[in-house]
């Protein structure tokens, strides 16, 4: 079993020092998803959900929430974004999210797609939740990730 990284030598948890690591430009996707019923993507469709417009203000509370992850993810390193874009699809059957992030540094930006992600993924919930209470959130993953070490992208049995 590889070692886990975030144990100093005494076995303590400590922040990974990146200092030795090299600078380059990375990116990470990340995707999720809010299942609604029909009747709540025709209200989100025809603008009549209560608290206005969810996909929009998911798209911005997801950026939001992206920039904060240092805060939020006790061991993340502080970075400086150079993109953090979300989206947001609506489908029959709910809401498609994508966060894509972006920076050029010494660390990943895997953490800040996936907040972005699952903070515009909660707020489509509390946009929504007035009109509908079994909503899902379902599917969160990293979809790609490049830059430093390894490459990455899921395969679709992932």
């Amino acid at each position: 079993m590889k070692e886990l990284s975030h144990y100093d030598k005494e076995g303590r948890i400590s922040m990974v020092d990146v200092s030795e690591k090299e600078t380059t430009r990375r990116t990470a996707v990340a995707t999720g998803f809010v299942e609604l019923s029909a009747e709540t993507v025709g209200l989100i469709r025809t603008k009549e959900t209560p608290k206005g417009d969810p996909l929009e203000i998911a798209r911005i509370a997801g950026i939001m929430g992206g920039k904060k992850t240092a805060e939020l993810i006790p061991l993340c390193h502080q970075l400086a974004l150079a993109k953090l874009d979300v989206t947001a699809e609506l489908r029959d059957d709910g809401v498609l999210l994508t966060a894509t992030a972006v920076t050029t540094d010494r660390t990943g930006v895997e953490m800040e797609a996936l907040t972005a992600v699952s903070v515009a993924a909660l707020t489509i919930y509390d946009m929504c939740k007035a009109v509908q209470k079994d909503i899902a959130i379902t599917g969160i993953r990293l979809v790609e990730k490049t830059g430093g070490k390894k490459d990455y992208t899921a395969t679709s049995s992932e």
